[in-house]
């Protein structure tokens, strides 16, 4: 891994998240992909797992907007701060999360690996 692939993974993941897009989001990560939303949730396990995680994006969140900043990058992983700011459907409600990802990618730019850490503002 290296800075320019961790970056290019990161904008298109929020690229994903920002138009909603959850096949997108899904085309990022290999088919025995590991996703975990949080410390103490079961993986999400699987490319077609995660594309059933991000089909509820676009019915719960709208007005997306996602940043980042690289804190770490080794051979194997990647380690970004990341905020994000939306409405909550159907509520209207304004949300903002702050957050940590750490990725690994394979040798094709895909996740292998994703694990999350966020708190909610709401």
């Amino acid at each position: 891994m290296n800075r320019k692939t961790l970056e290019a993974w990161l904008d298109a993941y929020g690229q994903a998240w920002e138009t909603r897009d959850p096949q997108a989001a899904a085309d990022l990560f290999t088919e025995e992909a590991t996703y975990r939303e949080t410390p103490f949730d079961e993986p999400l396990q699987g490319r077609e797992e995660i594309s059933g995680y991000w089909s509820g994006v676009p019915r719960s969140q709208s007005d997306i907007s996602f940043s980042y900043e690289i804190l770490a990058i080794t051979e194997e992983e990647g380690i970004a701060h990341w905020n994000a700011n939306y409405t909550r459907l159907p509520t209207d409600a304004p949300v903002k999360l702050d957050g940590v990802f750490l990725v690994k990618l394979d040798a094709n730019g895909r996740c292998t690996e994703f694990r999350e850490w966020w708190h909610k503002q709401e």
